[in-house]
């Protein structure tokens, strides 16, 4: 079994935020002007971009990522993308790891909002990211500073080429109905990861994705913890909110599910990460520990009565793997 590879030069947004370009939230690459090569959902694969020696199909190499044919004319390329929900977009990576003589040289990225559909002919398209030089092979972060809620993003290509993935990084936003209830720790409503002691095989951000894993390696699992203590993430809530609720999914984990879980729980209005990690050591008891079965989901309503909550910390006693987890309330407002 792997360990997931993380890129230590990855800026801070790939982490707090939320890929709204995630098809896995239901994203989706609408149109482009050609994908001779290499189809532009694979663009959007929440996987890690690999390259198949001697791999080809009926166009050529096999390629893991969106490519367009080489231009022999005047013009660029260029594909929109849906976002999973509308969203403030606060950074972007284009990537074009694997891609060498065959990357563009060049991109931009637009965006436009759109409260019905998909984008028309006459659509109005505002620069979010202005013409970039990109290089082959490499991640390319870019920090976006815009208030705005948008819909759509349309990356430009110049002239031609090879992205393998395109992620878009933003906290959704939401409108939610007086009095509903939603799921206060799914990505899809703007929660995400502050921190966590350990991800060695699965990031603890797809423990906020929706549905059941798709197989083991849709979950969060840390390594064999050889000494004592426990694992644990901090999540920051899509808003604050009340949890009635809790559900605890271990779906595919059966030799190495955690023994038992518990939640803390508190209301902050700042601090920093490491000022959060020590808090929350002492912060009050949301759930109690509670045995965990293998590939099962549990649900939990026995829960201390602690009224409006920020953040919690997911406790797994001492180690191992669960696929999702579901902290069903009302947000303030709502």
């Amino acid at each position: 079994m792997a360990a997931v590879i993380f890129d230590p030069d990855a800026p801070d947004f790939t982490r707090r935020f939320t890929n709204l370009a995630d098809p896995r939230l239901g994203a989706e690459a609408i149109a482009c002007s050609d994908e001779f090569f290499a189809a532009r959902g694979r663009m959007l694969s929440p996987d890690e971009p690999v390259f198949i020696p001697g791999k080809y199909d009926e166009h050529g190499k096999w390629m893991d990522g969106w490519e367009s044919r080489r231009k022999r004319g005047p013009g660029n390329d260029w594909c929109v993308v849906r976002l999973a929900r509308a969203g403030r977009i606060t950074g972007l990576d284009i990537d074009t790891r694997h891609f060498t003589g065959n990357y563009p040289p060049g991109a931009s990225i637009e965006a436009c909002r759109c409260e019905r559909g998909d984008p028309a002919a006459d659509a109005v398209w505002t620069p979010l990211l202005p013409t970039v030089a990109l290089r082959g092979n490499a991640h390319h972060y870019h920090a976006i500073e815009n208030d705005t809620a948008w819909t759509h993003v349309r990356l430009s290509i110049y002239p031609d080429g090879g992205i393998a993935r395109l992620r878009v990084y933003g906290r959704p936003v939401a409108d939610w109905a007086e009095g509903a209830e939603l799921d206060l720790a799914a990505a899809i409503n703007g929660a995400y990861v502050v921190a966590t002691n350990n991800e060695h095989f699965g990031r603890a951000a797809t423990l906020l994705l929706p549905g059941r894993g798709a197989n083991m390696g849709d979950g969060w699992e840390t390594r064999r913890r050889r000494e004592p203590g426990n694992d644990w993430c901090i999540i920051a809530l899509a808003a604050p909110g009340i949890i009635e609720r809790v559900e605890v999914d271990t779906a595919h984990f059966k030799g190495n599910y955690p023994d038992a879980c518990s939640l803390q729980a508190a209301h902050l209005a700042d601090g920093t990460e490491q000022t959060l990690i020590t808090q929350s050591m002492f912060w009050p008891e949301l759930l109690a520990p509670q045995k965990l079965q293998m590939d099962a989901v549990h649900g939990f309503d026995d829960l201390a009565k602690q009224g409006l909550v920020t953040h919690v910390r997911f406790n797994i006693f001492p180690d191992g793997g669960v696929s999702r987890l579901r902290l069903f309330g009302r947000a303030a407002g709502a």
